[in-house]
């Protein structure tokens, strides 16, 4: 299936660059044009370096049929609680993102912001070349914009954001939210680890179990193992690997029997995170895994998203329970309404924080749900009249056809169509299972 890819215009001042100085990083948006939201030095600069080479290479990187290079610009935000470098993959099965810490500051961070950055071949190369104690500036945006007129240009850059990466901030938000930390093993033990994994384009799912100081392989699930899919999709660590103190593992609960799951894998150097979240299997991508449907499903979810949009301020992390408070709604709406956010890319979820974070990227409230085909066909099925209720189970009708869904007692939903036959609920709700749960009840669709 080909991606929708939205076009957006962005101006920069001129190419990010290594200069003398430091690294100056180009952006192209935020609270003012081509603003400076934070000027200073990464106090570990070799490791920085690492860092953002790893979130470009992934940015450049399908995984799954490997072709040329893909050509999309990292996202970048800054804040109170650092600075944070955010790509997915050609292929979007992999999302990479490199937290730099206050400690891995030492410079004022002077505003807050959300834009692309131009991480173009000759800054690769040059991050490349960082080496022993040379210190590594970063002025995020020039302190001064030129405006071209008739009689002169400015640099500008047009990038292709696919509605793929839309879905897939909005899926790894509602996904990662539901993880738990696993593992914990000493930089040491996982560079080992990565040395025995199997070699890039191996498509296998395996599970990483912990096992003392370090993790043990096996091929079938078993609670408190780790889903690992197309292990070569870590190879962006191993440039971090030396810098790093130690590799922490997160995923959901799994059960012996639990078909493949989503999985983060997280290097900590004191100052900065490096971490990379795996789709399922090599061949999925985030965009594809339905999980923020139901959240997006409900009646009151496009209002709750607009109070709750309105009480976000850019704390490093967003406390649901405060949101609560504020709003005057139960958190399950409150995370309903953030995860209509995450379909704008204003929230994303950090999972070593265990908390929301905010950001903001040129995307409308409702460009992910008008481009999602499940939720528009749930919509015209409810707009028709075609579901029937009987109690807690109903029958949908779509042209000729009847379907069966029924409530399962976790709030999940089954459905005799092909699609859930096909995927088994692994993908998110079909459409006629969304169309059920927007005619439930208030309290019966599922937090």
């Amino acid at each position: 299936m080909c991606a929708v890819n939205a076009v957006q215009t962005y101006r920069y001042l001129q190419p990010s660059a290594l200069r003398p100085a430091g690294l100056d990083l180009q952006t192209c948006g935020g609270p003012a044009a081509n603003p400076r939201f934070f000027a200073g030095f990464l106090t570990a600069p070799v490791a920085a370096a690492a860092g953002l080479l790893a979130v470009a290479e992934v940015a450049r990187t399908r995984y799954h049929q490997p072709v040329n290079p893909a050509s999309l610009d990292p996202v970048v935000t800054g804040s109170r609680g650092g600075l944070r470098f955010e790509s997915f993959s050609g292929c979007c099965g992999v999302y990479a993102r490199l937290d730099v810490l206050p400690a891995g500051l030492d410079g004022e961070v002077a505003g807050h912001g959300t834009t692309n950055v131009d991480v173009n071949p000759p800054l690769r190369e040059a991050l490349a070349r960082v080496g022993g104690i040379e210190p590594l500036h970063v002025a995020v945006g020039p302190d001064d914009l030129t405006v071209s007129t008739m009689d002169g240009a400015v640099v500008e850059k047009k990038v292709p954001l696919p509605g793929r990466w839309l879905r897939g901030f909005a899926e790894v938000q509602v996904l990662t939210a539901g993880f738990e930390p696993r593992a914990e093993i000493p930089a040491g033990e996982a560079a080992a680890f990565l040395r025995r994994l199997p070699a890039a384009g191996d498509r296998s799912v395996l599970w990483a179990v912990p096992a003392g100081r370090t993790l043990r392989l096996t091929s079938r699930p078993t609670p408190g193992a780790v889903c690992l899919a197309g292990a070569g999709r870590l190879a962006a660590l191993r440039g971090l690997l030396r810098h790093a103190r130690t590799l922490r593992v997160y995923g959901p609960a799994v059960r012996a029997g639990s078909p493949a799951v989503p999985s983060t894998w997280e290097l900590d150097t004191g100052a900065m995170r490096l971490s990379l979240t795996l789709s399922p299997e090599p061949y999925r991508g985030f965009s594809g895994e339905g999980a923020a449907l139901l959240a997006l499903a409900g009646d009151d979810v496009l209002d709750d998203a607009e109070l709750v949009g309105a009480l976000l301020s850019w704390d490093p992390t967003i406390d649901v329970a405060a949101l609560a408070d504020a709003a005057g709604l139960p958190d399950a709406r409150v995370r309903a309404a953030l995860a209509q956010l995450g379909t704008a890319g204003r929230v994303g979820y950090d999972v070593a924080e265990a908390a929301y974070f905010h950001r903001v990227m040129p995307y409308d409230a409702g460009r992910a749900e008008r481009d999602n085909p499940r939720l528009l066909g749930a919509r015209a099925l409810v707009e028709r009249g075609a579901v029937e209720r009987d109690g807690e189970h109903a029958t949908v009708r779509s042209g000729e056809e009847r379907y069966r869904v029924r409530r399962q007692p976790d709030g999940s939903y089954t459905c005799s169509c092909r699609w859930w036959a096909r995927h088994r609920g692994q993908r998110g709700p079909c459409r006629h299972a969304l169309a059920v749960s927007m005619v439930a009840a208030p309290a019966e669709v599922p937090a």
